[in-house]
C-alpha cells in the first residue's frame, strides 16, 4: 500500500480523500497549505502527492515546480487536483496527472493506484506552448513572491514600532512606580526606627512583613528598569571602589530569610580579608542577588545552596550551586534570553519573570566578565551540589564606559 501525501486546504475534502483511500489500506497523511505540504514531503518521502492547485502559502504549482527540484523525490507522481485550474499548466511544471472537483469517489482509489502504479499523463502542447506557459506560472511566482516580501517588511516595522513602544513602556511604567515607592520605602523605615513614636511588638511584627514585601517590589522595579538596559542594549554604570567579598556576603544576607524559610542550609566558601576592586557594586549585588534567588527557587526544601568564591590576576569569581535538578540538556541554550523560562505557564512551580540570568548575564559583562552555567554541578566546601551551577566573574577593575550588553 502506498503512502499518500494530500495538500488541500478545506478540510471536508481532506477528509473524503482520507475515508477513500484509508479504505484501501493506503497510508495518507494531510497538509493543509503548500509549505506545511512541502515540509511533509521533504520529511516522510511519500510514494504519491496530491496537490490542489488553489492553496494557501506557496500554490499548487509553486509546490510542484519546488518539488521537482528535490533529488530525494524523482520519480515520485505528483497529481493536480483543482476546481479551476489549468490542465496545460500543470503538465508544464510538473505534475504527472489531473484530476477534476468534484472528484469520482467511485474511480478515485483506482486513479490513485494507476498513477501509484506508473501512469503517467504527457503534456500534448508544443515545446513553445510549453516554454510560454512556465514562462507565465514563473511570473506570478515572482509577483506573489513580491507581494509575500512587501508583506513580509511591513509586518517587521510594526514589530519594531511594537519594540520601540514596549521599551517605552519599560522605562515609563519604572518611573511611575519609583516616584511613589520613595515615600513609601523612608516612612516606612522611619516607622520601623520608632524615629515617629514608638510601636508595640504586633505593630513591629506587621511592619516586618511590609518591609519584606516592600524590598520584593523594589527588587521588580530594579528588574524593570535593567530589562529597559536589556532592551536598548545600554547599561549605565556608576563605577567606585569597592570590596567584592563584602558585596557578595550583602547579597547573601538578603536571601537569608528565605533560605530559612524554606530550611536551606547555606555553604560559604570563601578567602579571608578583603578582595577590593573598582565597579558598579550596586549592580553587581543585583547581579550575584539574581543567581541566589534562582537557587533558592529551585533547591528542594531542606537543600543546599553553596557561594564559592574564589580571585584570581585579573578576575574575581563567584560560582553559586544547588541541590536541585539543575537544567535540562534542552533549555541550556536558552536560559539566559530574556523572558525564557523553562515553564511559563500560569500553573508553573516557581514564580518569577524569565529575566534574572538575563540580567545578571548583562551586569557581568558590563563589568568585564560573564555568567556562565557550569556543567554537572559544582564542589563547594568539600561537598559535591549536583543541581544547578552558575559561576559568575568580572573584571577587578571594570570598564568605565557604557557598554552595549544586547549580545
Amino acid at each position: 500500500m502506498a503512502r499518500v501525501l494530500h495538500i488541500e486546504d478545506d478540510p471536508r475534502n481532506r477528509l473524503l480523500v482520507r475515508k477513500l483511500l484509508s479504505a484501501e489500506g493506503h497510508d495518507v497523511i494531510d497538509a493543509a497549505d503548500g509549505l506545511e505540504g512541502v515540509r511533509l514531503a521533504l520529511a516522510q518521502r511519500p510514494d504519491i502527492v496530491l496537490v490542489d492547485l488553489n492553496i494557501p502559502g506557496l500554490d499548487g504549482f509553486e509546490v510542484t515546480l519546488r518539488l521537482r527540484n528535490e533529488s530525494s523525490l524523482a520519480g515520485v507522481p505528483i497529481v493536480a487536483i483543482t476546481a479551476e485550474g489549468d490542465r496545460d499548466t500543470s503538465f508544464a511544471v510538473g505534475c504527472d496527472g489531473f484530476l477534476q472537483k468534484p472528484i469520482d469517489a467511485r474511480a478515485f482509489a483506482r486513479q490513485i493506484a494507476g498513477y501509484v502504479g506508473g501512469q503517467r499523463e504527457r503534456l500534448m502542447s508544443s515545446p513553445d506552448v510549453t516554454g510560454e506557459r512556465l514562462r507565465t506560472q514563473s511570473g506570478r511566482i515572482v509577483a506573489h513572491l513580491e507581494e509575500k516580501v512587501a508583506e513580509l517588511s511591513a509586518a517587521n516595522e510594526r514589530l519594531r514600532e511594537m519594540e520601540r513602544l514596549r521599551t517605552e513602556f519599560y522605562r515609563n511604567i519604572s518611573h511611575e512606580l519609583a516616584t511613589p515607592l520613595t515615600p513609601i520605602v523612608g516612612y516606612l523605615g522611619m516607622l520601623i526606627d520608632e524615629e515617629l513614636g514608638p510601636t508595640n511588638p504586633a505593630q513591629r511584627k506587621a511592619l516586618r512583613v511590609m518591609d519584606d514585601c516592600i524590598r520584593r517590589l523594589r527588587a521588580q522595579l530594579d528588574n524593570l528598569v535593567d530589562v529597559t538596559g536589556l532592551e536598548t542594549g545600554k547599561m549605565r554604570f556608576f563605577h567606585r571602589d569597592y570590596d567584592f567579598l563584602d558585596t557578595v556576603r550583602r547579597a547573601m544576607a538578603w536571601h537569608a530569610d528565605a533560605f530559612a524559610e524554606r530550611k536551606i542550609t547555606m555553604l560559604k566558601e570563601m578567602p579571608k580579608g578583603a578582595l577590593p576592586g573598582y565597579g558598579d557594586s550596586d549592580r553587581l549585588g543585583r547581579a550575584i542577588s539574581q543567581l541566589l534567588d534562582n537557587a533558592a527557587k529551585f533547591a528542594p526544601e531542606g537543600g543546599i545552596v553553596g557561594v564559592r568564591v574564589q580571585p584570581f590576576e585579573t578576575t574575581y569569581e563567584v560560582v553559586v550551586a544547588d541541590t536541585g535538578p539543575g537544567v535540562a540538556k534542552d533549555h541550556e541554550g536558552r536560559i539566559f534570553d530574556p523572558f525564557y523560562q523553562a515553564d511559563g505557564s500560569p500553573t508553573r512551580a516557581h514564580g518569577g519573570t524569565g529575566v534574572g540570568l538575563a540580567i545578571a548575564r548583562r551586569v557581568a559583562r558590563g563589568l568585564g566578565g560573564d555568567v556562565k552555567l557550569l556543567e554537572g554541578g559544582a564542589q563547594v566546601e568539600g561537598m559535591f551540589l549536583g543541581g544547578a551551577a552558575f559561576c559568575l566573574t568580572v573584571a577587578k577593575s571594570a570598564p568605565t564606559v557604557v557598554v552595549d550588553t544586547s549580545k
